[in-house]
């Protein structure tokens, strides 16, 4: 369960002007936990909805309004720290609705109540019964965990919970994951930080977008807390992992050592292999090569032409970070992205919103919730495929369109004056067809002089440069390649044998893994995946919320395992063949099966294979409780 605020004396000049910071919406409905009174869900205290990705602090509120609304709350939370008891402690599920869509100005579905009453607090969460410790010691219960990154440090803090002993089987030196591989200049979140986080580990964030090294912080911290460095060890790449039907147990090897467990959670992630492109002549470039993943941090680039190939998410934070450094820098797009504004990517974060989060009771749920509904589901609906749209080859149905004109007034404006950059950046696929970017930068760094966007394919490199399909030479000292993961294909590196010594990647086959859930899969007994196939959330959000969610259900099985002496537990075909088919099916009315682009998303068939078709909330809900009867339950002798 979240933590709670404190009941304590408060300082009200200091809160006076803390409030002064507050997000307005949120203040509304701490008010209203405090004082049930019904004015703070009617108007003229009902915010007007967020007309971008940004927190919307002022929640559209005149003046008078904010002033008004600041002084109620002020009041409220005075009273309350002085012993007076919250009118509203636990709303009622139907309040709860009325709630969640006052403190958003839309309409929330329903099945956000049951959700949002456990992540903001007002019910418990769901945790497994602990499993015996006789229970633990007699059968030697114990998990191998694959990764120390964010997924495999969530569900390690779950296992403990449990009362499951488990191993950290890290191959970097530390804790971190994809945040402590990724250390280029510009590297940060996408996602608000407050949002980006653990439910259960709060911080106090220094910008609204996290950037890398504050990542790696918070992770390390995380772990820190929970004592999690003690299971773990680190400079250990995983090999093989077989699973022996007679003892029950998975063997796990890497360089010549093997551990032993019940059960096995892959947590390796999915941008955990890089991709650098078989460019002829690239071994031959006579300068710095490198992958942004292996970023020349002993390289000064002051005064040398630089050449960036790609333009993702790593490449457009790169570019930004580093521009006016290089005396000339190359850009080379295989294809344009929607990019998003958002005033807040670079802005701190402020003391008196720290003060708020830490003395205002209700304050960090509400603050929360409101950045969850904008970043998981709020778009979803305008990402599948209405059949009578008259422009299917631009946008997926009005809605989309909508997106589109808007994202383009802003690219317009952007590079007014640039019609050259105009026409190259504006993407011809439907918004949200590719991961979305936020710009942090990127179209003030292209409108520079001493940067120029190539969009000729790249054909081959030479010592001295780059030549595009179109033969014309572009001279560089460094190049850098941001050409991001292969996130098609699924535990790469290691082989893992199942139920009759079957190899997973052969079940598999090339770039077309699935699971049930993402989670399971038939003839591997005990073995968990996080981050699995048609997991990704597309639509954005926060990859944290999913991995808890995946790590509750692994560690709901694991925990049953050991209360009720099951030996294994192993998916039914049936179950997971159901599974990947409704995926598929949902997947040909979304955004991400539109022919208009290419993407990491779908493998080279063109079946989806990283992201899933479902709501945030759909995935919660499925993965709330494991269902028995979706598997084979081996008992014990």
């Amino acid at each position: 369960m979240p933590e709670q605020v404190p009941r304590r004396p408060i300082d009200t000049a200091r809160l006076r002007t803390a409030v002064e910071s507050a997000n307005l919406p949120t203040l509304a409905m701490v008010t209203f936990h405090l004082t049930g009174d019904q004015r703070w869900l009617t108007d003229p205290f009902r915010p007007s909805r967020s007309p971008g990705l940004g927190p919307h602090d002022s929640g559209g509120f005149d003046d008078d309004t904010a002033a008004a609304l600041r002084a109620a709350a002020v009041e409220a939370v005075t009273a309350w720290s002085g012993g007076a008891a919250a009118a509203v402690p636990d709303p009622e599920p139907e309040l709860l609705r009325r709630m969640l869509g006052t403190a958003v100005a839309e309409e929330v579905p329903d099945e956000y109540e049951r959700l949002m009453r456990e992540d903001m607090g007002f019910a418990p969460e769901a945790e497994p019964s602990p499993v015996p410790a006789a229970e633990v010691a007699g059968r030697d219960l114990r998990v191998i965990i694959i990764g120390a990154g964010v997924s495999g440090l969530i569900a390690a803090v779950r296992l403990q919970r449990a009362g499951v002993p488990f191993v950290i089987l890290e191959r970097r030196r530390d804790v971190g994951g994809v945040w402590l591989t990724n250390d280029y200049p510009g590297a940060g979140v996408d996602t608000p930080s407050y949002l980006y986080s653990f439910s259960f580990f709060p911080r106090d964030w220094s910008t609204h977008f996290g950037k890398r090294d504050e990542m790696v912080g918070y992770i390390a911290d995380m772990a820190e807390h929970f004592d999690l460095r003690r299971h773990a060890e680190f400079g250990v790449e995983v090999e093989s992992a077989d699973w022996d039907g007679d003892a029950r147990r998975w063997t796990v090897r890497a360089g010549g050592r093997t551990w032993t467990g019940t059960a096995v959670i892959s947590a390796v992630g999915l941008f955990n292999r890089t991709v650098v492109p078989d460019l002829p002549g690239l071994s031959d470039f006579a300068g710095p090569a490198f992958h942004t993943t292996e970023w020349r941090h002993d390289l000064d680039l002051s005064g040398r032409r630089v050449a960036v190939v790609g333009t993702g998410a790593s490449a457009m934070q790169v570019v930004p970070a580093i521009v006016g450094r290089p005396s000339h820098l190359t850009v080379f797009q295989r294809s344009p992205q929607w990019i998003a504004p958002n005033a807040e990517y670079f802005a701190p974060v402020g003391d008196d919103v720290h003060w708020l989060m830490h003395h205002v009771p209700y304050y960090h749920p509400w603050y929360r919730f409101r950045l969850a509904w904008v970043f998981n589901d709020r778009v979803h609906p305008s990402l599948r495929t209405d059949p009578g749209w008259e422009h299917p080859e631009r946008s997926l149905n009005a809605v989309n369109d909508g997106h589109r004109r808007y994202f383009t007034r802003y690219l317009e404006s952007e590079l007014a004056g640039r019609p050259d950059l105009v026409e190259k950046c504006t993407p011809t696929y439907p918004p949200f067809g590719k991961r979305m970017l936020l710009d942090n930068g990127w179209f003030a760094a292209l409108r520079r002089d001493d940067v120029e966007l190539v969009t000729d394919a790249v054909a081959r490199v030479t010592p001295t440069g780059v030549v595009t399909e179109t033969g014309e030479q572009h001279d560089a000292d460094v190049l850098v390649l941001g050409t991001g993961f292969d996130a098609q294909n699924f535990l790469p590196g290691v082989e893992v044998r199942g139920r009759d010594g079957r190899e997973l990647h052969e079940v598999w086959g090339a770039d077309d893994a699935t699971a049930h859930l993402g989670i399971t899969v038939p003839g591997f007994p005990n073995l968990f995946l996080m981050y699995g196939p048609n997991t990704n959330a597309g639509a954005g959000g926060s990859f944290i919320f999913v991995a808890e969610a995946q790590a509750r259900y692994i560690v709901d099985l694991v925990a049953r395992m050991g209360r009720e002496r099951i030996g294994a537990v192993e998916v039914r075909p049936e179950c997971h063949d159901r599974w990947v088919a409704d995926v598929d099916a949902a997947h040909e009315q979304m955004v991400w099966t539109h022919p208009g682009m290419t993407t990491y998303y779908r493998n080279p068939a063109g079946r989806v294979v990283a992201n899933s078709p479902y709501r945030v909330v759909d995935y919660w809900a499925m993965t709330r409780d494991a269902d028995p009867a979706e598997y084979r339950l081996d008992p014990l002798p």
